[in-house]
């Protein structure tokens, strides 16, 4: 018996080290105060971003973390935690995150994961704040198609005025 229960924490810290390893960002959360529905909501939306909500105790939180070789996370996994991680949009987990520890005053980010490297809360605010995937990638189509966009403008203008003076 109490080595099955053994076994199977060892199973947990496995796929929990995986979890972190394979995400673009965790963030750590403490999540004491959010009610059910609360809580629900936040999982539902952070599910629509394609990222996952998890309450985790933090001994097994400490030992993925050591076993996915993260280090300067142990000051994070302190009281009540939750993490919000996505293996796809780095921004997501951020921006819910940022959203309920701003609406719901007993929620706190207590710091996360950016790209495999410890994040303070400051960075994880600034994480926030920026456009998700999609915004980026929108963001960059417009400013790759503005160059081609002002060449045909020119050769557009150079055409009309050409057929606006007289022949010779």
């Amino acid at each position: 018996m109490k080595q099955e229960k053994l076994s199977q924490k060892e199973a947990l810290v496995t796929e929990v080290a995986a979890n972190l390893k394979g995400a673009k960002s965790v963030i750590v959360v403490d999540y004491l105060g959010l009610t059910v529905e609360q809580a629900t909501a936040m999982r539902a939306e952070l599910r629509e971003q394609g990222a996952t909500m998890q309450v985790i105790k933090n001994t097994v939180l400490r030992r993925a973390a050591e076993e996915a070789g993260l280090e300067g996370l142990e000051e994070f996994f302190v009281g009540p935690t939750a993490i919000a991680y996505s293996e796809e949009d780095p921004v997501a987990p951020a921006k819910v995150a940022a959203k309920y520890a701003k609406d719901v005053e007993s929620v706190e980010i207590k710091g996360g994961i950016i790209e495999g490297k410890a994040a303070t809360l400051e960075e994880i605010q600034a994480l926030a704040t920026l456009p998700n995937r999609d915004g980026l990638l929108s963001m960059l189509v417009s400013v790759l198609q503005a160059p081609v966009r002002d060449f045909a403008l020119a050769v557009k203008a150079v055409a009309e005025k050409k057929d606006d003076e007289p022949a010779a």
